[in-house]
């Protein structure tokens, strides 16, 4: 029996054009360079006790001639994000067959933050929302699936998984959630309803 479904925000619920992509339009700076940096930041700031996330992009932007301030940097990063009604509605109608919807997402505080703010449909239909930068587990390390599981009493196979990143759903495969690549709304719903979520 499917007790919980648990999804990614980022790509799921909260979509936007790649910031790499965006970059090289507004600065001229190539995907090659930006995307190492990117991750190399993200490992750092997605952890507990990080510091402020400006902190580790200044030296770069600097290096790059990009003249942002905090201010104008999050705004830029934050701007063309935007949510997925779809996906939300879909949602709501998992929450309204008593199911427990959660999300478990790699973020840290500052866009944990501006999603509250922002997004009022996240505190508003998920059971919990699973933050890295809380958990001190970023994905794919199973220690991230098997915390969402132990605090909320449920096994792995009374829940589904879907990300977009297909090294997070090996993952959790392998750890026995039924787990699939986000492909859209419309491919969400057929993947639940094989699986008995009827709607």
């Amino acid at each position: 029996m499917i007790k919980a479904i648990i999804f990614d925000l980022n790509g799921v619920f909260i979509k936007a054009p790649k910031l790499s992509d965006r970059f090289k339009e507004e600065f001229g700076i190539l995907p090659d360079e930006f995307i190492p940096v990117l991750k190399s930041i993200l490992v750092k700031v997605r952890m507990p006790k990080a510091n402020d996330y400006f902190i580790y992009w200044k030296p770069y932007l600097d290096k790059w001639g990009v003249n942002l301030t905090k201010e104008q940097f999050f705004d830029f990063w934050s701007k063309t994000e935007k949510e997925n009604p779809e996906m939300i509605e879909l949602a709501r109608q998992i929450k309204s067959k008593g199911i427990k919807i959660f999300i478990l997402s790699n973020n840290f505080v500052e866009r944990a933050n501006y999603y509250k703010q922002n997004f009022p449909f996240l505190e508003e239909i998920f059971n919990k929302i699973y933050y890295s930068f809380e958990t001190g587990f970023v994905k794919p390390n199973p220690e991230a699936y098997k915390k969402l599981l132990a605090d909320n009493n449920l096994q792995s196979e009374e829940c589904i998984y879907f990300d977009d990143s297909a090294e997070n759903v090996e993952t959790a495969n392998n750890l026995g959630i039924k787990s699939f690549l986000f492909e859209g709304a419309d491919k969400t719903r057929g993947i639940l309803g094989l699986l008995t979520v009827k709607f």
